[in-house]
C-alpha cells in the first residue's frame, strides 16, 4: 500500500527512502518550533507574574509557583552577599522544611560570594546554583530537592529564566531601597505595620496551601507608661530600643516580628504550633524581665503576650481578636506572662 500526502499541490510518496528523510526532517522542525512556542508561552507567563510584584519575597515564592510543574522542587534561594539579603522559599513543611533550608544555608555558605554555577549533594538532598550574570553583586539563584538529581531538560528550562528572573530582582532591590524607611519602624528598626499588613495575607494562604502551622503572637510591654511619666519619653525610645533588640535576636529570620504602634508589637511564626510558640514567649518574657528596668515603687517593666494559632475557618481579624483576648488574660492575671487563646 503506498503511502503519500499532498505538499505545495505535489504528491509526496511517504515511502521513497529520499523522501523519508525530508519527512523526517519536517517533522523534526516542527516538533522543535513547538517546543520552542511552548517554552515561549512559559516565559512570557512568568514576566507576567513578575512585573506585578515589587518585593523580593513575592517574587521568590512567584517562581517557585510558576516552575513547579516543570521543576519540582522544595525550596528555592536567593543569596545577594554584597547586599547581604538572603531569601527562601520552602514548599516543604516540619522537619523536612528545616532540613531544606539546612542544606541550602550549606551551600550559600560553601559559595561563599564566588559566583559560579555549583552542583553537589547535601545529606539526602540535591542543590544546585546557577549566578545571576546580569547582575554584578555576586547574586545566586539556588534549587533544593530531596532525593532526585536535576535533569539536564529541567536545567535548561531554568537557564532559560534566568535572565528574566535576574532582571526582575534588580527591580526588586531597588523598590526594597526606596521603601525600607517606609517598611520600618524609624525608632527600633523592626518593621512597621504597613509590612504586617503586607504580609499576613500571603502568610496565611501559605498555611492553607501547605498545611503547616502559624501562630500569631500579640505583645504589649507591662509599666511603660510609667516608664515614659516618671523617666521622661527619651528614657521611654531607649527602653523600645532595647525590647525591640532583645525580641529581634530570639526569633527565626522566617518569623514576621512587627512594632504596631505605640509599646504594643506583633510577632507572627511561621511553621510553629501553639506548644513551640508558648516556649519561645515565654523565653521572650523572661528576656525582657532580664532587662531589669525599674520603674517607680516595686514596679518592673515585662511583656504580657496573647497566643492564638490560626484555623482556616478563621478570617484575619477573628484571628487577631483571639490573640488580643489572650493578651488581655495575660494582663488580668499577673502581667509578664503568656495566655493563650
Amino acid at each position: 500500500m503506498n503511502s503519500a500526502l499532498m505538499y505545495q499541490g505535489n504528491t509526496v510518496q511517504l515511502d521513497d527512502p529520499g523522501t523519508r528523510g525530508s519527512v523526517d526532517t519536517l517533522l523534526f522542525e516542527l516538533d522543535h518550533y513547538r517546543r520552542k512556542s511552548a517554552r515561549l508561552l512559559m516565559m512570557n507567563e512568568l514576566l507576567g507574574r513578575l512585573a506585578v510584584l515589587v518585593d523580593m519575597a513575592s517574587m521568590i515564592e512567584a517562581y517557585s509557583v510558576w516552575l513547579m510543574p516543570s521543576v519540582s522542587h522544595d525550596l528555592i534561594a536567593y543569596s545577594n552577599p554584597v547586599r547581604k539579603r538572603t531569601y527562601m522559599f520552602c514548599s516543604s513543611h516540619g522537619p523536612d522544611r528545616r532540613l531544606a533550608m539546612n542544606a541550602a544555608e550549606s551551600v550559600i555558605e560553601r559559595l561563599n560570594g564566588r559566583n559560579y554555577q555549583l552542583d553537589i549533594c547535601e545529606g539526602e538532598y540535591f542543590v544546585q546554583s546557577w549566578p545571576l550574570t546580569a547582575q554584578d553583586d555576586k547574586s545566586q539563584l539556588l534549587l533544593v530537592r530531596r532525593g532526585k538529581e536535576f535533569s539536564g531538560q529541567e536545567v535548561e528550562v531554568i537557564q532559560e529564566s534566568l535572565g528574566l528572573l535576574g532582571e526582575s530582582l534588580r527591580r526588586a532591590l531597588g523598590y526594597e531601597d526606596l521603601f525600607e524607611q517606609a517598611r520600618h519602624d524609624i525608632l527600633t528598626g523592626l518593621a512597621n505595620r504597613r509590612v504586617f499588613e503586607e504580609r499576613i495575607g500571603p502568610l496565611m494562604d501559605n498555611a492553607r496551601r501547605h498545611g503547616y502551622s502559624l501562630t500569631l503572637a500579640s505583645m504589649d510591654l507591662d509599666h511603660f507608661k510609667e516608664v515614659n511619666d516618671t523617666l521622661g519619653h527619651a528614657t521611654g525610645d531607649d527602653v523600645l530600643q532595647q525590647v525591640a533588640k532583645v525580641l529581634a535576636g530570639m526569633i527565626r529570620s522566617s518569623d514576621l516580628l512587627v512594632r504596631m504602634g505605640g509599646d504594643e508589637f506583633i510577632l507572627v511564626l511561621p511553621d510553629t504550633g501553639l506548644e513551640s510558640a508558648r516556649i519561645l514567649a515565654e523565653r521572650l518574657c523572661a528576656a525582657v524581665d532580664g532587662l531589669n528596668i525599674r520603674v517607680s515603687g516595686t514596679g518592673k517593666l515585662g511583656i504580657s503576650i496573647g497566643l492564638s494559632q490560626w484555623q482556616p475557618e478563621l478570617s484575619r481579624d477573628e484571628w487577631m481578636q483571639r490573640a488580643d483576648e489572650a493578651l488581655y488574660q495575660a494582663k488580668a492575671t499577673g502581667r509578664s506572662r503568656v495566655s493563650i487563646g
